[in-house]
């Protein structure tokens, strides 16, 4: 996608809903733009889609976040709400990598760099995130790094 292709996404996918009267769609939507352009005014710069996925990632670990309380809260009607914003907001997220493509990438990563054990994960790290932003979570990359840094003791 070009520059800011994943906002214009957002902007025409907005329109749909509203034409639908699709509320959820519409309401979720409208706080993705909004918080995509706080960040943008909070950075000073406009966000590339990597930005705005990093925005979204946010968002999504926010929801599951309001999903865990509200259940523990017993709201249904809340947990349900959160649920259906969260199901609009992974329409827009890559597909998760597998385990098998975080170690695929982990492992030519670590040759490209020549790193030799638990002491390189600083050159490793960085790169891998790079590579896997909006498809891993960090915590999934720090452990394969880990793993496979550990065993080249």
């Amino acid at each position: 996608m070009e520059k800011a292709g994943l906002k214009a996404k957002l902007n025409d996918d907005l329109r749909g809903a509203m034409r639908a009267g699709n509320t959820v769609k519409r309401d979720t939507i409208r706080f993705l733009l909004a918080d995509i352009k706080n960040t943008e005014i909070a950075r000073q710069q406009t966000l590339d889609d990597a930005g705005i996925l990093g925005v979204m990632a946010k968002e999504v670990r926010q929801r599951q976040e309001s999903i865990d309380a509200f259940k523990a809260g017993h709201r249904p009607d809340l947990v349900a709400k959160e649920e259906a914003e969260l199901a609009v907001i992974r329409s827009y997220l890559p597909q998760p990598a597998t385990h098998e493509e975080i170690v695929q990438a982990a492992e030519r990563i670590i040759g490209e760099v020549g790193a030799k054990g638990p002491g390189d994960k600083g050159k490793v790290m960085p790169k891998v995130i790079a590579e896997l932003r909006g498809k891993a979570s960090g915590q999934e990359v720090n452990a394969v790094v880990t793993e496979l840094l550990s065993s080249k003791k």
